[in-house]
């Protein structure tokens, strides 16, 4: 369709012809806006005539108030820079100055700051690590913000603050989410690259990567990041060291080193590498009957299982799956030994087939239990985000940057998972904890 000619094209050449009128009621519209709106805070704006106003053109009476007229608005407070000046007030006792040998003193009690000696407070703490790892403003970028608030503050000073944050506060909270996660039964977890600057014997080009593990669907969410500069399994095992349970991942090979795990395979990668194959072919092949497309058909035949048992406890949905899954799986492995002597392996078709039967005993980990989820995208998503924010502020400068920014990200994405507001649960925490 051209987008820029819709009405030419949409509009019919064919002659006109008899129509009938029908009547109908059209429903009345819900009420989502009013219920979008209801936890919004309201602030109610009267207009009212002057008193010396309120009389009849016509007569010279007085005028009453017969009804009012009502629209509603939505109204945006920019953020605004203010000096919060904190003063607590020290109390002496007169009689003790006058006749006693000690006059004790008593001081209220104050806050203990965020970031002692600096002007850093924590809603102002809260709102520098908020636009950057949730609304992907960089540093540079607040600088300018701040200076035309009227509060110039420099990126350099930001990210001490947000290194401080990170390690003073928000990585001990980090360690202990970590500890929780450990003790789930089944964990996802994927990677992507990071570049880092400066790090000590590589070139500032060099391939540096985020670590990714998270919770699966039951449980309390809890999301953590975790930077390594090397892509090797040893950081898996390492990380992951004393969770016995299922794993689940993509096909990389560095996660087999994690040890006392089971691995569950994904199977959005498999329907990805047949859907290649099927797009890879040349657009005047008829794809229907292709190879590639009964592939990708059997790929689709476990989601749609999937989508039926959605909402069914876990023990309900493994005995399903055991009835039809398991019938379907049996016959997509003969369908892939049947054509694996007839495709070239190198070839988009032969690559889809290799990663499945390969992956074979990881993607039919789902069938053991309920729990077990059939692709790897719950992760996936959960990485995105990062890769999301590395296009607005493409580097870490040094690896201890690298390390604070996968500590607040994994403190921001955990509360968004738990439906908590990142800027109220960050300013909270840097309430309380100090």
């Amino acid at each position: 369709m051209n987008l820029f000619n819709e009405a030419e094209v949409l509009a019919s050449p064919e002659p006109e012809v008899e129509t009938e009128q029908i009547a109908y009621e059209r429903r009345k519209p819900s009420g989502k806006r009013e219920a979008d709106l209801s936890k919004l805070p309201v602030e109610t704006v009267t207009y009212e005539l002057p008193e010396g106003e309120q009389i009849c053109a016509c007569c010279g009476g007085e005028l009453h108030e017969m009804s009012t007229e009502t629209r509603q608005e939505i109204a945006i407070v920019p953020a605004q820079v203010k000096v919060l000046r904190q003063v607590r007030v020290v109390y002496g006792c007169r009689t003790c100055e006058r006749e006693g040998e000690r006059t004790p003193v008593v001081t209220a009690q104050m806050p203990r700051p965020v970031y002692p000696g600096s002007l850093a407070s924590p809603s102002l703490l809260a709102h520098i690590l908020y636009q950057k790892y949730v609304n992907g403003l960089p540093l540079y970028r607040q600088e300018q913000d701040f200076t035309r608030m009227g509060f110039p503050l420099s990126r350099q000073t930001m990210a001490n603050w947000m290194i401080y944050a990170s390690e003073q506060w928000l990585s001990p909270l980090f360690r202990v989410m970590k500890q929780n996660m450990l003790q789930q039964d089944i964990l996802h977890a994927d990677e992507t690259t990071l570049q880092v600057l400066r790090e000590p014997g590589k070139s500032a080009k060099s391939k540096s990567y985020v670590w990714l593990y998270r919770t699966g669907s039951s449980g309390p969410p809890v999301v953590l990041y975790e930077y390594q500069p090397s892509l090797g399994g040893e950081h898996p095992r390492n990380f992951l060291a004393g969770f016995e349970g299922i794993l689940q991942v993509d096909g990389y090979a560095g996660y087999h080193k994690v040890k006392g795990v089971r691995l569950a395979g994904c199977w959005a990668h498999s329907r990805r590498g047949f859907d290649e194959a099927l797009k890879a072919l040349p657009q005047s092949q008829l794809k229907i009957g292709t190879a590639a497309q009964k592939g990708l058909t059997f790929c689709n035949r476990p989601y749609a299982v999937e989508r039926e048992t959605k909402e069914l406890p876990a023990e309900e949905r493994q005995q399903v799956r055991m009835e039809r899954s398991h019938q379907i799986l049996e016959a997509f492995l003969g369908w892939l030994r049947q054509q694996k002597g007839k495709t070239l392996p190198k070839s988009k078709m032969g690559e889809a087939m290799g990663y499945c039967l390969n992956q074979w005993d990881k993607l039919t980990r789902f069938l053991e239990d309920g729990r077990i989820e059939l692709d790897n995208n719950r992760a996936e998503r959960s990485i995105k985000t990062f890769v999301i924010g590395r296009k607005n502020w493409l580097f870490a400068n040094t690896p201890r940057g690298a390390q604070a920014s996968s500590v607040i990200y994994s403190v921001m994405e955990t509360a968004k998972e738990n439906g908590l507001h990142p800027f109220h649960y960050l300013t909270f925490l840097f309430e309380q904890l100090p």
